[in-house]
C-alpha cells in the first residue's frame, strides 16, 4: 500500500469536512468526474457515495463505500471503478505544526489493478494521490471557519 502525505495549511476540522461531504468527492479525487448520489448517512460505515469516473466517451459508474471511520481523523473506504477494479482507500489526519499532516494511503484489492507489480501499480497510485492531496488541500482552504 502506497502513502502520500502532505500538510495543509488548514484545522483538521477544515479538511474533515471536506471528506464528510460526500457531494465534494469529485472535488478532489483525481478520475472521478462527478457524484452521482450520496447516502444521507455518508461517512458512517456502509454508507455510500456514487461517482462517475473516467474521461468521456469512457465514462463508468464507480461506488465508493465507507469501511470505517473515526471523525476526524480516519476515513477508510473501498472504491470500486470498473474495469480498473477496487482499491482500499485510508485518509489519516494529524494535526501538525498549526495545520494538518493528512496520510493518503491506497491498494487495489480486485480486478485487474491488484494483478499488477506492485512497484508499476504504486508509481501511478503515487502520482494520483499527490494531485488528490493538493485539490483536498484547496478545497479545504476555502471552507470557512
Amino acid at each position: 500500500m502506497g502513502t502520500q502525505q502532505r500538510w495543509v495549511a488548514a484545522q483538521p476540522a477544515a479538511v474533515w469536512a471536506v471528506l464528510a461531504d460526500g457531494w465534494s468527492y469529485a472535488g478532489f479525487v483525481v478520475g472521478a468526474t462527478h457524484v452521482r448520489a450520496v447516502d444521507p448517512q455518508w461517512p458512517a460505515p456502509g454508507a455510500r457515495l456514487l461517482p462517475t469516473v473516467g474521461a468521456w466517451p469512457l465514462q463508468r459508474e464507480g461506488e465508493t463505500r465507507c469501511e470505517e471511520v473515526e471523525a476526524p481523523h480516519r476515513l477508510v473506504m473501498t472504491a470500486r471503478g470498473w474495469p480498473l477494479g477496487e482499491a482500499r482507500v485510508v485518509f489519516a489526519l494529524e494535526p501538525c505544526d498549526g495545520g494538518t499532516l493528512v496520510s493518503l494511503s491506497e491498494a487495489p484489492v480486485a480486478g485487474p489493478g491488484a494483478l499488477l507489480p506492485g512497484p508499476l501499480s504504486g508509481a501511478a497510485i503515487d502520482a494520483r494521490n499527490r494531485e488528490v492531496l493538493a485539490r483536498l488541500e484547496a478545497l479545504a482552504l476555502r471552507r470557512p471557519a
